[in-house]
């Protein structure tokens, strides 16, 4: 367009525009939508805005337009012809309508806004009074809510504004505990949307193992090593120390072990869908563990991640020496490893999740965008951005916004 040519006129009415809110609610059936329009279309009214859902049958229908210009010739207004036309057609369809007039457009909405997602299994009704509840009384408005998921576990989404996202998650998280619920609270804007890095952690994250225990167990001291690894999970020991102690008892072990650990592995519940569906999405993957690249390396080509970093278990003459090669991957590792990652991907950590359990994740979880503690410790959990207490790895997609529906459709069409 020209500097010579004149914008076309907005069609947001300004704040002295009279408008009128038109709602329909009742049985729901195809043609609802489309006859209302037909008839507000009589009266040449503009379009401001519509809102329609339909749950369980029942439909409720918003429509925002303009007032009708007062019908030529004549000294009144159409608004009353308007408002007994539509209420004579939604009577024809058993359906119920209410008519508010005022001005303008929709309030405008507070600034500062977020994502708040609720996990429940299952969802009650006390605990969406709570954490309505909280929202309110943090200053934010609830501008809409909507159901992400139905199974296996119930989520739905609040969208808030008024409230600040970091205000909003600190006082969510325990109100979340004390409810026995997991929520999520990120902010709202493009970088939702846009194309993201996810790093996990692999034992019992990724996988439903610990890795360092399947080996343990070929070695005769699964019951040692899995005390030394609980006790570095919760934050008591040195990771590499631990790390070190643990692998020198497997020391011995004929090579033959590895390809028996790996079938052994047992993938977390919903871990193919998140990766699947992550990757369908244009997202890049990645992992880092504490573990060992033996089982790491079989991890990525069976899932097809991008990225992937572990502890070496070192192999001389077909036994394992009971050392590891090359640098550790421990808590301050994985952080680094989640910033060399992300910039080989070239997505900016604002832009990155990571998933972990364990006090070695910490890091990593800070480090990025979105940390989400995956059925954590409860250090973990503490520090985390968010957690996550079901044992399915795909309610992270939640999270991120993505609904049941839209995984199982997109598997269907691939299908």
């Amino acid at each position: 367009m020209s500097a010579s040519q004149t914008p076309p006129a907005t069609a947001v009415p300004g704040d002295d525009v009279p408008t009128l809110l038109v709602k329909i609610f009742g049985k729901d059936r195809p043609g609802i939508t489309a006859g209302l329009f037909d008839t507000l279309a009589a009266y040449s009214v503009d379009v401001v805005d519509i809102e329609q859902m339909v749950t369980r049958g029942r439909i409720t229908l918003c429509a925002l337009v303009t007032a009708p210009s007062p019908a030529e010739g004549s000294s009144g207004t159409s608004e009353g012809d308007l408002r007994a036309t539509v209420h004579s057609w939604a009577e024809s369809l058993n359906l119920q309508a209410e008519i508010i007039s005022g001005r303008g457009d929709n309030r405008p909405r507070g600034t500062g806004r977020s994502h708040v997602t609720v996990l429940g299994h299952p969802l009650t009704a006390e605990t969406a009074a709570a954490i309505a509840a909280t929202i309110t009384a943090t200053g934010g408005n609830i501008d809409r809510i909507f159901r992400l998921a139905k199974y296996p576990v119930t989520a739905v989404e609040f969208a808030v504004s008024g409230a600040a996202t970091e205000a909003l998650r600190s006082v969510l998280a325990p109100e979340a505990a004390r409810l026995g619920v997991d929520v999520a609270v990120v902010a709202a804007g493009l970088q939702r949307r846009a194309q993201r890095l996810v790093v996990m952690d692999v034992d019992s994250t990724l996988i439903q193992d610990e890795v360092i225990e399947l080996f343990a167990a070929h070695a005769g001291c699964e019951a040692e090593v899995a005390e030394v690894t609980a006790a570095a999970m919760r934050g008591e020991l040195d990771f590499e120390q631990s790390l070190h102690a643990r692998v020198e008892l497997l020391g011995g072990l004929d090579a033959s072990v590895v390809e028996a650990v790996r079938k052994e592995v047992r993938l977390t519940p919903g871990a193919r869908t998140l990766v699947r569906t992550l990757k369908r999405l244009g997202y890049q993957v990645g992992v880092v563990s504490g573990g060992f690249t033996q089982v790491t390396d079989a991890l990525q080509e069976e899932l097809g991640l991008d990225f992937a970093s572990a502890n070496t278990l070192e192999i001389v003459d077909g036994k394992l020496t009971g050392r590891v090669t090359g640098d550790i991957v421990d808590r301050a590792g994985k952080a680094r490893l989640l910033r060399e990652f992300a910039q080989q991907a070239g997505v900016p950590l604002a832009q990155t999740v990571a998933i972990g359990d364990g006090a070695n994740d910490l890091d990593m979880l800070n480090t990025a965008g979105l940390g989400v503690a995956f059925n954590a410790k409860p250090v973990v959990r503490e520090a985390a951005h968010t957690a996550v207490n079901v044992p399915f790895l795909d309610t992270v997609l939640y999270l991120l916004g993505i609904t049941r529906e839209e995984v199982e459709a997109a598997d269907t069409l691939v299908g």
